[in-house]
C-alpha cells in the first residue's frame, strides 16, 4: 500500500495536468462535446425508459431509416444557417415535390428509373436555383422566400398527384432508403448462418481504420504548422473511442439486417461537405458570410454568388431526401416530407450551430438529427403523446439556442 501511494504522490502532477487539459479541451469545444455528451446521456434515458428497447440492433436499424432523409436535410441546412443564421422552410415541400416528379417520370412516362432519378435531382437543384437568386440577388430575406417556396410547391406536389393520389414507385426507391447491401463474404466464407452479417463488420473494421489514418494525417499536417494539437496521451485515448464506435455500430447493423445503402449515402454525403465545409475556399467563404457580411464583402468574397451556390445546394440535397423519403414509403404521396424541415433546423441548432451564422460543423449537425431522432423514438416506443412529444422537442431545441447564446455571451464578458 506504501508504495502505491508514493507512486500516486509521485504521479499526482502529471495526472492533474492530464485532467487539465481534458478541461480545456471541452471548455474549447463546448458545443460540440457538451452535444455529444447529451446525445449519450438521451439514448442511456431512453434505454433504461423503454427496458433496453432502443439499442437492440433491430431498432437501430429501424431509426437509422426513419430520419435518414432528414439527416440528408440538415446537411444542406447547416449551410444555410452558418450563412448568417438563414434558415429554408421550404425542403419538407420539396421533399413532396420531387417525389412527385419521380412518379412522373418513372411511372407515368414510363422512363428508366436511373434516369428519372437523375432528373428529379435536376429539379430539386433548379428550385433551390430559383430560391437562391431571390435571396443573393434579389436581397429578399430568406424566410420569406422559403415560406413562399413552402407554399408553392407543397401547391404543385397536390397538382401533380392529380386528386391526392399515391403512386408506387420502383424498386430502386426502395432499395436506395431501405435495403441492404449483400453478405457477399459470409457466403464466400459460409458464414451466414452465424447470424451476423460479416461483410458489415469487415467494412466497420475498414472504416475504423481508414479514420485512424486522417486523424494521424491531420496530426501531422497541424504540428507541421505549429497549430494546436491534444496530447498524445489525450489523442490515443480518443482515436481508440470513436475507433471502437465505429466497430460497435458495425455490429449492430450486422446483428440487424446488414449495412443499409441509405448509411453509405450518408456517410459520404458527411465526408464530402465536411471536406467541403473545411479545406475548400467555399467553405471558409460561407463561414466568412456567416461571420461578418460586411467584412467578407469588403475583402473581396462574392457574398451573393456564395449564398446563391448554398440554396442551390439545398434543392440538391433536398432532392436526395426526396428521393430517400420516396423509397422509405415506397411511393409518392402528397403529404410526403410534411413538417421535416423542423426537424432538421432543430437538428442543426441542436447540434451546435449558432443563431447568428458563422458556427456550425457537419458532424454537430448529425448529432443534433440524431438526438431528434433518438427523442421521437423512444418517446413513440413509450407510448408517449404526440403533443406531449412537441412539447419536448420544443423545448430542447430552446434550451439548445439558450445555450448557444448563454456560451456566446460569457466569452464576450472575459
Amino acid at each position: 500500500m506504501n508504495n502505491i501511494a508514493a507512486m500516486f504522490r509521485k504521479n499526482i502532477h502529471q495526472y492533474g495536468l492530464y485532467l487539465n487539459n481534458i478541461a480545456t479541451l471541452f471548455r474549447k469545444n463546448i458545443r460540440q462535446y457538451g452535444m455529444l455528451l447529451a446525445l449519450i446521456v438521451i439514448m442511456l434515458f431512453f434505454e433504461i425508459a423503454t427496458g433496453g428497447i432502443l439499442l437492440k440492433p433491430i431498432n437501430i436499424d429501424r431509426l437509422i431509416q426513419q430520419n435518414s432523409y432528414i439527416l440528408v436535410l440538415s446537411i444542406g441546412m447547416m449551410f444555410c444557417i452558418l450563412t448568417g443564421g438563414n434558415i429554408d422552410l421550404s425542403v419538407g415541400s420539396i421533399v413532396g415535390l420531387v417525389g412527385a416528379c419521380s412518379a412522373v417520370f418513372s411511372v407515368m412516362w414510363g422512363l428508366p428509373v436511373v434516369v428519372s432519378i437523375v432528373l428529379a435531382l435536376g429539379v430539386g437543384i433548379l428550385v433551390g436555383m430559383w430560391q437562391g437568386y431571390w435571396i443573393a440577388y434579389m436581397k429578399i430575406p430568406a424566410f420569406i422566400v422559403t415560406l413562399a417556396g413552402l407554399l408553392v410547391f407543397r401547391g404543385f406536389t397536390n397538382l401533380i398527384l392529380v386528386g391526392g393520389q399515391t403512386i408506387p414507385l420502383p424498386d430502386l426507391y426502395v432499395t436506395i432508403a431501405s435495403k441492404t447491401v449483400p453478405d457477399f463474404i459470409g457466403k464466400m466464407l459460409k458464414t451466414t448462418e452465424l447470424g451476423i452479417d460479416l461483410t458489415t463488420v469487415v467494412v466497420g473494421f475498414l472504416c475504423s481504420i481508414v479514420f485512424l489514418f486522417l486523424r494521424l494525417s491531420d496530426r501531422k499536417t497541424r504540428i507541421k504548422y505549429n497549430l494546436v494539437v491534444p496530447k498524445i496521451n489525450l489523442f490515443i485515448l480518443g482515436a481508440i473511442f470513436y475507433m471502437a464506435l465505429i466497430n460497435v455500430f458495425a455490429i449492430w447493423l450486422a446483428m440487424a439486417n446488414g449495412l443499409l445503402y441509405i448509411v453509405i449515402l450518408l456517410l459520404v454525403l458527411i465526408i464530402v461537405y465536411s471536406f467541403i465545409a473545411n479545406k475548400t475556399v467555399i467553405g471558409r467563404h460561407v463561414y466568412a458570410l456567416g461571420g461578418n457580411s460586411k467584412t467578407a464583402e469588403l475583402s473581396g468574397i462574392k457574398t451573393k454568388k456564395v449564398m446563391f451556390l448554398v440554396y442551390a445546394n439545398m434543392g440538391l440535397l433536398a432532392a436526395v431526401a426526396g428521393i430517400v423519403a420516396a423509397g422509405r414509403f415506397n411511393s409518392a404521396a402528397p403529404t410526403a416530407g410534411d413538417g421535416v424541415e423542423l426537424d432538421a433546423i432543430a437538428g442543426c441548432f441542436i447540434g451546435g450551430a449558432s443563431a447568428t451564422g458563422g458556427i456550425g460543423t457537419i458532424v454537430g449537425a448529425m448529432i443534433g438529427g440524431a438526438i431528434m431522432g433518438i427523442l421521437n423514438n423512444g418517446m413513440s416506443i413509450m407510448g408517449i403523446d404526440t403533443f406531449w412529444q412537441k412539447v419536448v422537442k420544443g423545448m430542447v431545441l430552446l434550451l439548445a439556442v439558450a445555450f448557444d447564446v448563454y456560451s456566446k455571451t460569457k466569452s464576450k464578458s472575459k
